[in-house]
């Protein structure tokens, strides 16, 4: 089968194409100086764009992680989330507190998706 990378980089891409399944590397936000929903909103539509890219879209998301800097703002990130996900479609999900790459970011999330048969 052959793999299709998407804004490659010199560390990594920020999607894998390989067969029916689309991998996203962790997406953060670019405007670091927003809230947690701010920086989920910015995240969630960057995933909206990288899925379209791939040629599939959030129906068709198999799972997803979510890291937060602080797990006292799950309601907050649960927020703009929700307003997101396509009820009928929402995906095995985690969410853990983890210190993430830089101080500024607040929010992480990565996830799988199936291309369309």
């Amino acid at each position: 089968m052959s793999i299709r990378r998407i804004d490659v980089g010199p560390r990594m891409s920020q999607a894998v194409v390989h067969g029916k399944t689309v991998y996203l590397a962790g997406q953060v936000a670019s405007d670091t100086s927003a809230d947690v929903f701010g920086q989920t909103q910015q995240i969630l539509a960057q995933i909206d764009r990288l899925l379209k890219e791939a040629g599939t879209d959030k129906t068709r998301i198999l799972s997803a992680n979510v890291w937060l800097a602080d797990i006292g703002t799950f309601a907050e990130m649960n927020k703009a989330w929700d307003a997101w996900v396509p009820q009928g479609n929402t995906p095995a999900r985690a969410t853990v507190e983890s210190k993430l790459a830089a101080p500024a970011y607040k929010v992480e999330i990565a996830c799988i998706a199936a291309l369309p048969d």
